[in-house]
This record gives structure tokens, sequence and C-alpha cells, in this order.
């Protein structure tokens, strides 16, 4: 049987340790999560905050990282 992902020399899952992990994007004002995004660690270690368009609320509102 073949695993879809590869382990690294410890035996975790190499998608554990991501350089690229995905984020998912939450609207700060309805809290409901509406974008799934990737974002690189190295670049952005702190929390990813955009200005998106909230089919809920109906408006360009922030969109904040969510863990």
């Amino acid at each position: 049987m073949l695993c879809s992902y590869s382990l690294s020399k410890e035996g975790t899952p190499v998608a554990a340790t991501d350089v690229r992990p995905k984020i998912t994007l939450a609207c700060v004002e309805c809290k409901e999560r509406n974008y799934i995004t990737k974002k690189n660690r190295r670049n952005d270690p702190d929390r990813l905050e955009m200005k998106k368009h909230c089919p809920r609320c109906n408006s360009h509102t922030a969109h904040r990282e969510t863990r």
C-alpha cells in the first residue's frame, strides 16, 4: 500500500511542518470562514489579514487567518 504523503526523518508527516500550509480566512465581523489559501511561513510568520468580499455581510471586510 502506498502512502499519499511522505515522512520526515523523525517519522512525522511532512505536511505538519510544510513551508506553505493551507490557512482559512474568516470574516472579522460575522466570523464566517469564507476563503482557503496558502501562505509562506518564512515570509509571513504573523497572522495574515486581507480585505475580501464576504457574501454573508455583502461587503468588503477584513478577513483574518484562523487556526
